[in-house]
């Protein structure tokens, strides 16, 4: 089973997430974000499941439509952990960084 870990950022990205939910008035808003969660650990027992984006990153799509979600992250085989990198909604154009 690989381990998953996420980068600090993700943190931002949830917290994002979150305060977009609440503005536009989302039922459930933070249990939400503990479904993106739950899909993020699939990445334990399956973390090919992703597409393949350029580089060695992939991309597990989340949910669908307006509540859906993708999130960026790297497996690295040889020590079996799987990095969240980053989380976006399928609406944005990209990953932010600041």
């Amino acid at each position: 089973m690989a381990r998953v870990e996420l980068a600090p950022e993700v943190r931002d990205d949830l917290e994002r997430i979150l305060e977009h939910l609440l503005e536009h008035d989302a039922e459930h808003a933070s249990s939400r974000i503990g479904e993106i969660m739950q899909a993020i650990d699939v990445l334990a027992t399956n973390p090919l499941i992703g597409r393949a984006t350029a580089g060695r990153n992939r991309e597990l799509v989340i949910g669908r439509r307006s509540q859906g979600y993708v999130a960026l992250y790297r497996y690295i085989a040889a020590v079996d952990v799987a990095f969240v990198l980053a989380i976006r909604g399928q609406r944005e154009a990209g990953y932010r960084r600041g």
